[in-house]
Order: structure tokens, then sequence, then C-alpha cells
């Protein structure tokens, strides 16, 4: 999924971490490093300590060494202690016998006489220790011609302690470590998503529109970097618009110029099979009479459609109408088409004034009242009724006809959606109904007839 909330999220979130484990490995090492020292440091020190107890007796090493000051060099409350004193060839003088080999700790490490003590890692009664090898070169106080005497000290601890002390190093590490991360995650993905709002906020704007709603989007409130696409997608929409203006300009055009000619033709029609309808004849003219019928009904349809369009609407307008005698003018229209199949069309008109476009409103009528008595099969009823609501009115037209179902109520009032194909109409009907009702701030539904065969269609005017 190509996200940009994603992208940035991979882009910060990443390197974040990757910092964070660099700096918690560099914290451990500036926090274990200095212990490690302290701790080496401890035990030179010792080691120090037991150097200046040696001398050098006739060729020979002797130590000052009391018991209670042996017993103050091992006392620890964690680790143990061992020491040792060896002299040149490498004969313990005190302390711990199984002590490593200090000469060679020595040779191999950097201690030598005269300088520090040398650090190492070895192994004393099965457990790991840390020591220190130091190197004293002592002279013979009776002879000063006498060689020096060489005398190798070595001191060494458990790492219990040191064990303790870097697993507590680390566990406040990775906790300090891991609050640190989810708090850099956490102010990342606030970060982004606030820097995102715009962009939904955008999104959330477009998607609340209509389907003809054309207005540029206001750019007062947009950030920076979103005024080039908001410029772009508004100048889209200006094509559409004007697209869409030169379209229905077209419809109106076409459809105003078609009506005075075909009811030029009808009237012809009319006169001639009056006159001179011969059996031969008559057949072919009832079918061009028909055909004219249902094309002028069809470009009144486009004109209607045209006028009620939402997008092109001026609600100026709009003014107070009265609906039942509107209602009660359209019915009487519809008299000679109902009586043709024998249903009865009645009326229950109560007064009502809404605002609204009468040319509209007679289109919205008109165009109820139509499907109704097509889909109402022979010796049906069809009422029309109009009642007052507070400020507003209901308009309803209702039906025993075969009804609608449920599924595909919202669909017929899509253009050129026909749900019975035996019955004659261009599939626009319904659509206008529902753009007048539309500009009109009218809500529009349909419900089962009140026998529970046939249709209901309502009209709300608020």
């Amino acid at each position: 999924m190509n996200s940009i909330r994603l992208r940035l999220l991979k882009w910060l979130i990443g390197p974040i971490l990757l910092i964070n484990l660099a700096g918690g490995a560099l914290t451990y090492m500036l926090a274990w490093l200095p212990a490690q020292l302290a701790f080496d440091q401890s035990l030179s020190d010792a080691a120090a300590a037991l150097g200046a107890r040696l001398a050098a007796d006739q060729g020979k090493l002797r130590i000052d060494l009391p018991r209670q000051a042996e017993q103050v060099l091992r006392t620890d409350d964690s680790d143990a202690v061992y020491f040792v004193v060896r002299d040149e060839a490498g004969q313990a003088i005190a302390g711990d016998a199984d002590f490593p080999p200090l000469s060679q700790a020595a040779l191999g490490g950097a201690a030598r006489a005269g300088k520090p003590a040398a650090a190492f890692d070895g192994s004393l009664r099965g457990e790991a220790v840390r020591g220190v090898a130091l190197r004293l070169t002592l002279s013979v106080n009776a002879d000063i011609n006498a060689a020096p005497v060489h005398a190798y000290i070595g001191v060494a601890k458990t790492l219990r302690k040191r064990t303790q002390i870097r697993q507590a190093v680390v566990r406040a590490l990775v906790l300090l470590e891991s609050l640190f991360a989810l708090a850099c995650v956490g102010l990342i993905w606030f970060s982004v998503s606030n820097g995102l709002l715009p962009l939904n906020r955008l999104r959330a704007g477009l998607n609340a529109r209509d389907g003809d709603d054309l207005e540029p989007i206001a750019s007062a409130e947009v950030p920076y970097e979103l005024e080039p696409v908001v410029a772009a997608f508004n100048g889209l929409l200006d094509k559409v618009s004007q697209g869409a203006q030169a379209r229905q300009e077209f419809l109106a055009n076409v459809a105003h110029q078609l009506r005075t000619p075909l009811a030029g033709l009808k009237t012809q029609l009319e006169w001639l099979g009056e006159r001179h309808a011969g059996p031969e004849t008559a057949p072919s003219l009832k079918l061009m009479l028909s055909a004219t019928e249902r094309m002028i009904r069809q470009t009144n349809q486009l004109l209607a459609l045209a006028r009620a369009e939402p997008g092109h609407f001026e609600k100026t307008r709009l003014e107070p109408v009265a609906l039942n005698a509107l209602v009660e003018d359209a019915v009487q229209s519809f008299v000679d088409q109902a009586t043709l199949k024998s249903i009865d069309l009645g009326f229950d008109l109560q007064p009502v004034t809404v605002l609204g476009d009468r040319f509209l409103l007679r289109d919205l009528i008109d165009n109820l009242i139509d499907n109704a008595i097509r889909y109402t099969p022979a010796r049906g009823t069809v009422t029309v009724a109009c009642r007052p609501d507070g400020e507003g009115g209901w308009l309803t037209v209702e039906d025993n006809g075969p009804g609608i179902p449920p599924a595909k109520r919202e669909q017929v009032f899509s253009r050129y959606v026909r749900l019975d194909d035996k019955t004659t109409g261009s599939g626009l009907g319904l659509a206008i109904v529902r753009d007048i009702a539309t500009v009109h701030g009218a809500s529009l539904a349909i419900a089962d007839a009140a026998g529970g065969q046939g249709a209901l269609f309502s009209v709300h005017f608020c």
C-alpha cells in the first residue's frame, strides 16, 4: 500500500530506533567501563598494599602480613578474594598456593617492573576470577652490591559483584531505552498524524460533497504544501463545471427547440387522422402519433431535467407556492390518461404553501402522477394528497400497482433505470423528481401502500 503515513513512519521510526540502540550501547560502555576500571584499580591498590609489606633479607623475600591484615584484605560481602606473593622461582611466600602462575601472567601482559599492575581473567577453584599481577624489584638492604630480588604479587576476586552491577546496568538501560523508544514512537506517530490532519480534512470535505457539487475548494486554510494540489484540483473542477454547464445548455436548447416542431407535428397528425384516415393509413397514422407523443414527453422530460439540475439551480427563483392548487391543476391533465385504463384517479388536498419554483414543482407532480398511472394496472386506483406539516408540508402519491422492492427503491431514482420493460417510458421521470426535491431541500421516500399492495411516494417540504 502506497501510504504517506507509512512512508513517514518508516523513515522516522527506523532511524530513531537505530540511534536509540547506538545510544544505549554507548551509554552501557560509558557506565560499565569506569566501573570495570574501578574494580581493577581496587585490585591494584590491594596488590600495592601487599607490595609495601615485602622486604628482601639476604636474598630472600619476607612479608609482614599479620592475620588481622589478611582478614581485612579478604573481607568482601559478595566476592571471594584470593592473593599470592611469589618469589622469582615461583615459590609461594604468602597467600593461596593454587593461585594462577603469576610469571606467565606478568610476562604475557603489561606487568613489568616499575609499571602498573596488569589485569587478567582466569579461573580459580572452579569459578571465574578477575585479577591483577604486579612485578616488584626489591633491593637487599644488608648488601648494596647484592643482586636485586624480584617478587610477583597477585590479587584476584570472583566476578559476582561485577556480574550483579553489570546486570543492574543492563536492566536499567533496557528499561530506560524501552521507555525512550516508546516515547519517541508515540511522539513520531502523534506528529505524523497531526501533520496529516489537513489531508484528512481535505478528504473528509471532498467525501461529504454531493456528486454534482463542483464548487472550488477554499484555499484559505490549506497548508502551503497542499496549495499546488488544491489549485490543480480546482482547475479540474472548473473544467468539469464548464463541461457540465455546456452540456446542460445544449440539452435545454435542444429540448426547447424540439418542443414547437413536435407539437406542430402532433397537431398535423391528429388533423390528418380525422380527415384522411382510411383503412390502410389508419394504423400507420396511429403509430406515428404514438411515436410523436413519446418524443414530446421525452423532450419535456429532458427540458425538466436540465432545469432541475442541482448544480445550476438558482435559489433566487424560489417563491411561496400553493401546493394544493398546483396539484389540483396537475391532476386534471391526467384524467384522460387514467380513464383509458379505467383507473380511479382521486385526490385529497389540504391547503399547503411551500417555498419553491412553480414550474419545477409542476414537473415533480406530473412525473409522480404519470409514473403511478403507467405502472398501475387497469381498474386500479391512484390517490394524490397533500397536507400541511408545521412550516412545510407533505405531497404523497399512492397506487395499488406492483410496488417497488425495498432493495431497488434507491435504484429507481437513477437516470434511465426502468423496473418494467413492458411499460413505455424513458427512465427519467423519477430522476427528475429526485433532482427537483433536492434543489428544494425536500426529502423523498418510497414505502409500501396502505393496503400492502402498491407504492407510496412521499415528498416532505421543510
